[in-house]
């Protein structure tokens, strides 16, 4: 099996924690040693710039986000390093990540000191990734999830993908990000207005659902429109066989029969998620 391709961006310096701590939705002042959170860096009108995990790695931060938007976080960042101490980097070396789940992540005791392991509790499974530099996590991709077999485990889940189903149009509620990559009792940070507002007193129009074919070995083409009583109301963003991700209007409860591209369908509620 191969590595799956992921970026790393790092923080590091004396003021690294304090300048993420007022940018990032994440209360990210105080982690231990090790430890990992997940967050989001908003766009001033509190759309979604970037979603990422945050591991502390003693005074640094690693930024650990999907394949190909690590130069665009570094960037985003970078517009924002005025007056601090901090450096912001990505590595040299081309970044991955090895998906243990179930049983192939018991005994996990020999992790090079390049790579670091991230726990993953998704409703679904549960299981850890291993990243750091891809030719030191050749051996930890042998017993994980190939690409493939990774996408299909993250639909089931429920769990969006940055640049396929989370864009800068994207409200974090939509996404249920407000669920564990949002602090409520932090101070202020980058596009908080928005999303405070809504969470004291609003509500999103869309919501992101599973949408199950009704012929099992059907896959929806991402794009393709959702429609109920003949009328849009949404659109697939991610699918696999027999299963797809999408937004919907809100007031569609699951159950709900629907129709995509002439197909039947179903709208499901995500695992997790009312």
């Amino acid at each position: 099996m191969t590595v799956l391709e992921r970026d790393l961006v790092t923080v590091t310096g004396p003021d690294a924690f304090s300048f993420l701590q007022s940018l990032v939705s994440q209360d990210v002042e105080g982690l231990d040693d090790g430890a990992v959170v997940s967050s989001l860096l908003l766009t001033p009108k509190g759309k979604i710039d970037s979603w990422f995990r945050l591991v502390r790695v003693g005074d640094d931060a690693w930024l650990d986000v999907e394949a190909g938007f690590g130069p665009a976080l570094r960037a985003a960042l970078e517009r924002f390093r005025l007056r601090v101490k901090v450096e912001i980097d990505e590595p040299i070396e081309p970044w991955g990540m090895a998906a243990l789940r179930g049983d192939a992540f018991s005994g996990i005791d020999d992790v090079p000191a390049s790579s670091r392991v991230l726990p993953v509790g998704w409703s679904t499974t549960v299981g850890v990734d291993v990243i750091g530099p891809r030719e030191d996590l050749v051996d930890f991709a042998a017993r994980g999830l190939d690409a493939d077999a990774y996408e299909r485990a993250r639909i089931e889940a429920g769990i969006p993908r940055l640049g396929v189903d989370l864009d800068d149009s994207t409200i974090p509620q939509e996404a249920w990000l407000d669920r564990g990559s949002v602090s409520f009792s932090k101070g202020c940070y980058l596009g908080q207005e928005l999303v405070a507002r809504i969470d004291s007193r609003g509500h999103v129009n869309r919501l992101l659902r599973g949408i199950r074919p009704s012929d099992a070995g059907r896959e929806l083409t991402r794009g393709a429109d959702v429609e109920a009583d003949g009328k849009v109301v949404g659109q697939i963003t991610s699918s696999v066989p027999g299963l797809a991700l999408g937004y919907v209007r809100r007031e569609l409860e699951p159950p709900t029969a629907v129709t995509v591209a002439g197909a039947n369908a179903l709208v499901e509620a995500l695992p997790g998620r009312p």
